[in-house]
């Protein structure tokens, strides 16, 4: 390969949201190359790049047909569980894209379970009112998603650079107009009219995480270097049901809600329910509510996890093949009907400040995805609207980029090597993982905020050093916005702050003389 490559769209990412993009703008006519740190088309069974793949419950959508369920009532059980920060305007036309977007994802060659009339079938995950998740191969939906969508790639003329780890975004006059990136070659450019962040999340900022092991902040960091604004990165949500295996550490095998939706049942170590009594939904209530409680529980019993108990689910390993290859890979078997959970670092609700087209701050550059914050998910993700949002939010960056792609992209030679401030990972992630989590407080925060700011220059010449100072930025979003919210609120609770404040809002953060702090609040959603 070149130098330098020259392209209309550069996407940063191949999950949902990135490969929706760039098949979309490739179907308008756009050239397209995609990058991503793993490879796309990674054979089944080796170690994936994306969430998606991993991804299991499903992709919650509403049939037009259903007289169950509606556009409206998804739009309140995703308010809800969005604990008042939630975005109804921005979130509404999100919603209703969904069947258009499955269907054309289903154009592009993924299959969904169905009836014997061809209907999908449909389960239910906490904070839904109804069967509204639509699945693959039982639990295996976002890995069919992912296999369709490479597949459809590799039909195509899209340009896919595998092993590419992006180290900053190029900018001129304040336009983003391509990228530079570490790949098996060394230094490389891309210079593009319109650069898309599908980056995913931030998951390996903690010690344990249901995330691959890319997910180190990448497009959080990239976004804030280029001049681009976030918000709400105070809100993780951390999954309920992580196996919890023993002195592990990195990705975990997530345990999926839907397990809870066909009559799995929480219990603590004396065999009591964990849930009882703290939500009228109980072991379906959001995930915030019932992370609190597993962790209430496993305080209470003095025990490192709660049970899974799935005694009432008929032929789990045939209904969830995917949890019960993950809990064997793991060195662990389903022993009584019961499996190990705990809580653990899942998916960043906040992020990137985009419109509803995917456009950021800064010209040029767009998001989409879990990297991109675009008001839907507010404190608190309802299960399985993720993978909706990036299908979604995907199509529309592609039809911005469609816009945008008249500007030609820029040319010049390979950037200089920078040094950016990056933490020991581990001594990061055990900081987190104490101070920044389920719990927060004032002097935790400030002690994690002091160790992010003494982390000493490296300059990025390996993989390692480029994520590791991503990490550290990223970390410094999180504790900046986490210690800006004096309140509790769902995935964010402060034990010096337990109650919420209805005048919160959210904050809009950038980088201000290298360091992370708030710009304004004007433009977004109050509580």
């Amino acid at each position: 390969m070149s130098e330098q490559v020259r392209t209309d769209l550069v996407v940063v990412g191949a999950g949902i949201a990135g490969l929706t993009a760039a098949l979309a703008a490739a179907g308008r006519g756009l050239s397209v190359t995609v990058l991503t740190k793993g490879q796309a088309g990674a054979r089944a069974g080796s170690e994936q790049s994306t969430s998606t793949f991993y991804a299991q419950g499903g992709i919650a959508v509403v049939d037009p047909d259903d007289d169950t369920d509606s556009v409206p009532l998804h739009l309140a059980d995703t308010v809800a569980a969005g604990a008042g920060l939630t975005d109804a305007g921005a979130s509404e036309p999100i919603l209703a894209d969904g069947w258009d977007a499955v269907t054309q994802l289903v154009g592009w060659g993924a299959g969904f379970d169905s009836d014997a009339s061809g209907r999908f079938l449909r389960t239910r995950e906490g904070g839904h009112s109804v069967r509204r998740i639509i699945h693959a191969g039982g639990d295996a939906t976002g890995a069919r998603v992912q296999r369709a969508l490479v597949e459809a790639v590799a039909r195509s003329a899209i340009e896919v650079i595998d092993h590419a780890c992006v180290t900053q975004i190029l900018t001129a006059d304040g336009r983003a107009v391509g990228l530079e990136y570490l790949g098996e070659g060394g230094r490389r450019v891309v210079h593009a009219s319109v650069v898309l962040l599908a980056a995913g999340g931030m998951g390996h900022m903690y010690s344990a995480t249901t995330n691959p092991a890319g997910a180190t902040g990448d497009g959080i960091a990239l976004a804030l270097r280029a001049g681009a604004h976030v918000a709400d990165l105070e809100f993780i949500q951390f999954h309920p049901t992580m196996l919890y295996v023993p002195g592990a550490r990195g990705r975990r095998t997530l345990v999926s809600e839907a397990v809870r939706g066909e009559g799995g049942v929480l219990v603590d170590a004396e065999g009591a329910s964990v849930t009882a009594g703290v939500h009228p939904m109980g072991d379906l209530a959001p995930r915030d509510v019932v992370a609190r409680a597993v962790t209430e529980a496993m305080r209470r019993t003095g025990r490192p996890h709660v049970w899974l108990d799935l005694s009432a689910i008929d032929d789990f390993a045939a209904r969830f093949p995917t949890v019960t290859a993950g809990v064997r890979a793991s060195g662990l078997e389903i022993v009584d009907a019961r499996l190990p959970v705990v809580p653990g670092a899942h998916y960043l609700c906040g992020g990137v400040v985009t419109d509803s087209g995917g456009r950021t701050s800064v010209p040029g550059l767009l998001a989409a995805g879990e990297v991109a914050r675009t008001g839907l998910h507010g404190a608190n993700r309802l299960a399985s609207n993720s993978l909706l949002e990036g299908l979604v939010m995907g199509r529309a960056a592609a039809q911005t980029a469609t816009e945008l792609a008249a500007q030609p992209p820029a040319t010049g030679g390979l950037p200089d090597l920078i040094a950016a401030p990056a933490c020991d990972r581990t001594e990061l992630q055990d900081a987190m993982s104490a101070l920044v989590a389920l719990d927060r407080s004032a002097d935790g925060l400030a002690s994690v905020a002091a160790l992010l700011d003494a982390a000493p220059l490296r300059v990025q010449r390996s993989v390692a050093d480029i994520e590791d100072a991503n990490l550290t930025l990223a970390a410094r979003a999180v504790v900046a916005a986490a210690t800006a919210r004096e309140e509790s609120r769902g995935c964010h609770h402060r034990s010096d702050f337990p109650g919420s404040d209805a005048t919160a809002a959210s904050r809009l953060f950038g980088l201000v003389d290298d360091s992370v702090a708030a710009v304004s609040d004007s433009g977004l959603v109050r509580a």
